[in-house]
């Protein structure tokens, strides 16, 4: 399978969403909806992507997948297992709750899913915001008190982001983001968040949004102070190395203008600047290509261009 797999995007509404990703994406949004995510690569029983173009144009992913799992996953993957990343372009125009996902000692019990997941800043305005984790110091039963008695931004850590910051949120770290982020999300695929606090936000329904406390105390990570984004300059950086998938940020220059991929295992291509040929073929920012395992692979492109792979995921 020499050329990269391109999937439609799945779109959801969103409170917190907008339609900016029509601007920064140059995505044709559904009319009249508010737009937080597009789910780029899915394979879940209630959201599956579909290939766009070439050989296999038209099928779900789990028809991809079963049916091609050694040439597209790699030797011994199970043909029914799902695809294990889901992908995500996040348009946060206004702040997200604040919430965390259940690590995987606790999820069970909670009937819930872990999930690690990643954030790279695309893109955001001036003054734009990350919440993650407790401010130094914070006790769980401070916590509590301030969820009452809604003071609780006093124990939550926040810090400024630019283009091109990054951040690992495992399992079990209190998180949200601020508005004005234009974020790529690599995750586990796993769709359970517990919201601990919504700012006294309603849906767009008009009514208060669903809040998962007791879920969230069992979850939180108590002892998480104060962590920080990475910077991704230079020309191969690691963003994230954990046992859910290993994340990659390449940047092109007039002395390297091609990155060499070896076959051997899935990977997932992201461009995040610029456009790139993967194997001749035109892989643009905004784009989330799947990069089949029994092929070797050629990235090039102009100086300056980058793009994020997500690998070790099998």
């Amino acid at each position: 399978m020499t050329a990269p797999i391109f999937f439609k995007p799945i779109y959801q509404e969103r409170v917190w969403g907008a339609r900016n990703l029509s601007d920064a994406l140059g995505r044709d949004l559904p009319e009249g909806k508010v737009i937080g995510e597009a789910w780029e690569v899915v394979d879940r029983p209630e959201a599956q992507s579909v290939v766009s173009g070439g050989d296999f144009d038209g099928k779900t992913i789990r028809e991809l997948i079963s049916g091609n799992a050694t040439a597209i996953m790699g030797e011994g993957y199970d043909p029914e297992r799902p695809f294990p990343i889901l992908v995500k372009w996040l348009d946060c125009a206004d702040r997200l709750s604040l919430q965390v996902h259940p690590p995987a000692e606790v999820a069970p019990q909670l009937n819930g899913e872990p999930k690690t997941e990643n954030w790279y800043i695309a893109d955001c305005k001036e003054d734009s915001s990350l919440i993650v984790g407790l401010k130094n110091g914070a006790t769980r039963e401070e916590f509590e008190k301030r969820i009452n008695d809604g003071t609780l931004e006093e124990c939550i850590h926040r810090f400024p982001v630019k283009p091109g910051d990054s951040i690992l949120v495992e399992s079990g770290r209190l998180h949200a983001i601020d508005a004005g982020n234009l974020i790529l999300e690599i995750q586990q695929n796993s769709d359970t968040t517990y919201r601990v606090y919504d700012w006294g936000r309603v849906g767009l329904d008009g009514s208060p949004r669903q809040l998962h406390i007791e879920e969230s105390l069992v979850s939180i990570e108590w002892n998480d102070f104060e962590p920080s984004a990475m910077q991704s300059d230079g020309a191969e950086v690691v963003l994230a190395d954990c046992k859910e998938f290993r994340l990659v940020k390449y940047t092109l220059s007039e002395e390297q203008g091609t990155v060499s991929i070896p076959a051997g295992e899935g990977r997932l291509l992201s461009p995040v600047d610029g456009k790139v040929l993967a194997n001749g073929v035109e892989v643009s920012r905004g784009d989330n290509v799947l990069l089949a395992a029994d092929t070797a692979w050629e990235v090039t492109g102009e100086p300056g261009a980058a793009f994020l792979v997500t690998e070790r995921f099998v």
